[in-house]
């Protein structure tokens, strides 16, 4: 349950000039709001877990991004996130906010490094540096633009792809209920629904029509009849955020197969607006969501070689051209 303010009997304090302060005791009650941790602060016991990390130049800031984003797609590999050609992340780059990174058209999930990215002006798509010896994706440039246009402010990073359990259950067209403590990270605005279908995206128009249904706050939409798209302040968070999407899709699915094989015998327990309210306030903030996807791409870097092998190529990308 969501910890409520400890009242306790303090002395009052009064400051008197000079900037000195007496303590007189009057015997009354006073609230004494107890100081929250920060959720990183409440999830460690002992060392606090360090949050996202800051950088001395913004070539090692970059450098950084993109062997993790190189990293987050092979754990899309590795979660069996791929279609073909489909699916794409994209990273704003860190010097340049009207830049993005994105993944090369037809390369597989499982064999990208940090040398393969391509980078793209926001605004117009133009190929601004990076790996120029392949296309990106058009319709993955036309979704991720518009987000990055509408949510420059706290949105860095954007994940879309096709997986199973996220087009099965985007075919209905409702949001996820509050089943687990986990999907709580999705409550309230974080979740968007975009009930419309309008083809493989060709046309501005359709990228602008998700920005619209992700809304100002929202972490990730299901897309009807195409698939999932969550964003993050880093790619760590979006991609982890995409992981839990498509995840808390597949036990909806499974928790709606076993309600009606019961024939009603069995009933759904949903977690209370309050404490999953709670559950989202500790556990989606920005430096959480960094830590939370830390294991999978700390195990991505370990089974590619290291942290090298994922930086393959970076020293060579095309030099960017504002």
């Amino acid at each position: 349950m969501a910890p409520s303010a400890i009242t306790e009997t303090v002395p009052s304090t009064l400051v008197v000039k000079g900037g000195k302060e007496s303590v007189a005791t009057h015997g009354a009650e006073a609230v004494k709001e107890e100081k929250e941790p920060t959720p990183l602060e409440a999830i460690s016991h002992g060392i606090v877990m360090p949050g996202i990390p800051t950088f001395p130049s913004y070539t090692s800031h970059r450098r950084h991004t993109l062997v993790h984003m190189a990293a987050t797609f092979r754990f899309f590999a590795r979660s069996g996130f791929t279609e073909g050609q489909s699916g794409h992340i994209s990273v704003r780059d860190p010097e340049h906010p009207g830049l993005m990174w994105m993944n090369p058209l037809g390369r597989h999930f499982g064999m990208l490094r940090a040398g393969d990215m391509i980078c793209l002006d926001i605004a117009t798509g133009r190929v601004a540096g990076g790996n120029t010896s392949r296309p990106a994706n058009a319709a993955g440039y036309l979704i991720h633009s518009a987000v990055h246009r509408r949510r420059g402010g706290d949105v860095h990073a954007v994940c879309h792809a096709h997986t199973q359990a996220g087009r099965a259950w985007s075919v209905f067209a409702r949001p996820l209920d509050m089943l687990s403590q986990d999907v709580c990270s999705f409550h309230g605005q974080a979740q968007a629904v975009y009930a419309q279908y309008g083809g493989i995206v060709f046309g501005a128009e359709e990228g602008e029509r998700i920005a619209d249904a992700l809304g100002p706050r929202g972490k990730g939409v299901i897309l009807m009849n195409h698939g999932l798209l969550t964003v993050g302040a880093t790619v760590d968070e979006a991609g982890f955020m995409f992981g839990l999407l498509d995840r808390s899709c597949d036990v909806q699915l499974r928790v709606e197969a076993a309600v009606a094989a019961s024939g009603g015998a069995l009933r759904k327990n949903i977690i209370s607006d309050e404490e999953a309210a709670y559950n989202f306030r500790m556990a989606s903030e920005a430096n959480v969501l960094y830590r939370e996807a830390q294991p999978d791409i700390e195990y991505e870097l370990e089974a590619a070689g290291g942290e090298e092998a994922l930086a393959r190529g970076f020293e060579s990308l095309q030099p960017l051209v504002l």
